[in-house]
């Protein structure tokens, strides 16, 4: 982009341009928000035990399906985030409150959806291990 564009305030004027937009805010969401980064780490981990345990196919997109399902409620609590302290700055309000705690909660939510996922999907693997420390 050129230097007379530094500041874009109209459309996008094309895919690509609207990419680099996108991309822009990934790698704000990487770098900045921990939050995100923990989510990262534990889809890691349990997509690795996803491979090392063979949960199959449907069931590895199940997971798969969940992670970005998080990752995503992530993504819109941290745009409500930004927007309430674009508009009130260091201010605090109630309001403001409860907008932040309702899209923390829809993470919560999310993260919970995917927890009984993992759950279901990694049952037959607990319980062979549960059955396996209890016979020996």
């Amino acid at each position: 982009m050129d230097s007379k564009n530094k500041y874009q305030t109209s459309k996008n004027k094309d895919f690509f341009q609207a990419l680099s937009h996108a991309w822009d805010g990934l790698k704000i969401i990487f770098t900045k928000e921990n939050n995100f980064k923990s989510h990262l780490v534990t889809i890691g981990f349990i997509l690795v035990a996803g491979i090392i345990f063979q949960v199959g196919f449907n069931n590895f997109m199940w997971l798969l399906s969940a992670c970005f399902l998080v990752l995503n409620a992530e993504v819109i609590n941290t745009l409500f985030e930004y927007l309430v302290d674009l508009v009130l700055g260091n201010k605090y309000d109630p309001l403001a409150k409860k907008i932040k705690d309702v899209a923390a909660g829809g993470v919560l939510l999310t993260s919970l959806f995917a927890v009984i996922i993992g759950l279901i999907v990694f049952s037959p693997v607990l319980t062979s291990i549960f059955k396996a420390f209890v016979n020996s």
